[in-house]
């Protein structure tokens, strides 16, 4: 029975509890309903047949004739009347006698005022007795009054079949206003279903759920329409990063392709290539085989599943680090000056990826400074700038400096894959800090790191 409700439709569901939870509060209803009126009915005939005496002369009556052999007229109209001597004589005035009951005799002897009870007639029918002491001056005796209890069962019976149809009705009611509500209300959810089975065989992300109101429906909508929003700007951005990366990668594998070419040609040919020419060939494929390299490992950085999520942080002494990555920097451009004054900071952040973002914005420095010029690099509180003093960046092209793979104009001829800038802004921003670029006094750039921490280590170093 589980199984079965549970592979029904959610509105069937809906529609089912809605009429099962009716019925039974209409039931309970109903028979509370009934048994009140019962009692009710059962109280106001007691009460009636309390008021209910017969006069000495009606009672004489009665059993002058019960005496003489003869059948006693009616003396108490609808009333079944029955007279009950102290020596167990019963005199009846009814359609069938009653019996009568040790009740009943106890009440003629005298030692009972009265007495209220349910017997049942020769006649087999269920009568209500009103027995009461009736003094006379012939001795003690007493009267049963007594009325059919089939007038309250009639009465019952009929409120019984009123109540089963209106409850039945009621049942029906609810049911179908129960499936009419889980229709409306399951509208919405209905739409939702449909859009995401849409989104599932169609991959169609630009789907939207219209949101109405601001209950749970609306949140439900909006978070999906959220969902859909999130993952198409993802798509995007993997199909725009997949774009980039193959044009930036198309550039150094062409020429690349041209330098071996022009090799296996001279080789096939046997026409040797100038010495001087060679070595510049050679040197050119050597500088594309470090950018292409380069490029590779800038893109497994970003596509890395975790790339925005920081990897095991601890505690870096920023001033050693961006020691190592200044060595590093000058390898690459050996007739650069680099001026530094480095104050001791110690920031939590991912060591690997904090050494290889400073190595990104020296790099940037290197490549930019004109030859034989300076590059100065401070670290003072948690502020590190690093400036040259090349060309410097137009204001217009400022706000797309941190863009993956964008590249000035004026830089498309230098090496380099336009992501060591986005991969900086990334690590920072991961260990709680900030950094941009702006023109220097005088000319080039100067590019800001901004980094929490303290100028001492923590306790536990």
């Amino acid at each position: 029975m589980r199984n079965w409700f549970r592979s029904r439709p959610l509105r069937s569901r809906l529609a089912l509890l809605t009429a099962v939870a009716v019925a039974v509060a209409v039931a309970a209803v109903s028979l509370a309903c009934w048994f009140l009126t019962r009692a009710q009915l059962e109280n106001e005939l007691d009460s009636s047949l309390r008021n209910t005496t017969l006069n000495p002369a009606s009672v004489q009556t009665l059993l002058g004739n019960c005496r003489a052999g003869t059948t006693p007229p009616p003396v108490g109209g609808s009333y079944t009347v029955q007279v009950i001597l102290d020596n167990g004589f019963v005199c009846t005035s009814g359609e069938a006698p009653i019996p009568a009951g040790s009740a009943d005799l106890a009440v003629a002897r005298g030692q009972l005022e009265y007495v209220l009870h349910t017997v049942k007639d020769d006649a087999g029918r269920e009568m209500r007795v009103w027995t009461y002491s009736d003094a006379s001056p012939a001795g003690l005796r007493a009267v049963s009054i007594a009325r059919p209890l089939s007038e309250i069962d009639n009465s019952m019976s009929t409120l019984g079949w009123v109540l089963l149809l209106v409850s039945g009705i009621g049942v029906v009611g609810a049911g179908a206003a129960g499936l009419w509500v889980a229709r409306t209300g399951l509208e919405p959810v209905n739409r939702l279903t449909e859009a995401v089975e849409h989104v599932a065989a169609t991959e169609d992300l630009a789907v939207r759920i219209p949101v109405e109101g601001e209950d749970e429906i609306a949140r439900l909508s909006r978070s999906f329409n959220a969902m859909t929003a999130a993952l198409a700007t993802s798509r995007d951005r993997q199909a725009q990063l997949i774009a980039d990366a193959g044009h930036e990668l198309r550039t150094p594998l062409t020429s690349l392709r041209t330098n071996v070419e022009l090799l296996a040609r001279s080789e096939e040919t046997g026409r040797a290539i100038p010495p001087d020419d060679r070595r510049a060939l050679m040197a050119s494929v050597k500088a594309q085989m470090t950018e292409l390299a380069a490029l590779i490992g800038d893109l497994q950085e970003l596509a890395r599943p975790d790339a925005d999520r920081p990897g095991p942080l601890g505690v870096v002494p920023l001033h050693t680090t961006l020691r190592t990555a200044l060595d590093r920097a000058r390898l690459r451009g050996p007739e650069l000056t680099f001026v530094t004054d480095l104050a001791p900071w110690y920031v939590r952040a991912e060591a690997p990826a904090l050494e290889r973002a400073l190595v990104n914005v020296l790099d940037n420095a290197v490549k930019f400074s004109p030859p034989r010029g300076t590059v100065e690099v401070t670290l003072m509180r948690g502020e590190l700038t690093v400036r040259d003093h090349g060309p410097g960046i137009p204001p217009d092209e400022l706000p797309h400096v941190f863009d993956r793979f964008w590249r000035s104009p004026s830089a498309r001829s230098l090496p380099g894959s336009g992501l060591g800038l986005s991969i900086v802004a990334r690590t920072v921003q991961q260990a709680g800090g900030s950094v941009s670029l702006a023109p220097a006094p005088g000319g080039g750039t100067v590019a800001t790191l901004r980094l929490p921490g303290a100028p001492t280590p923590p306790p536990e170093l």
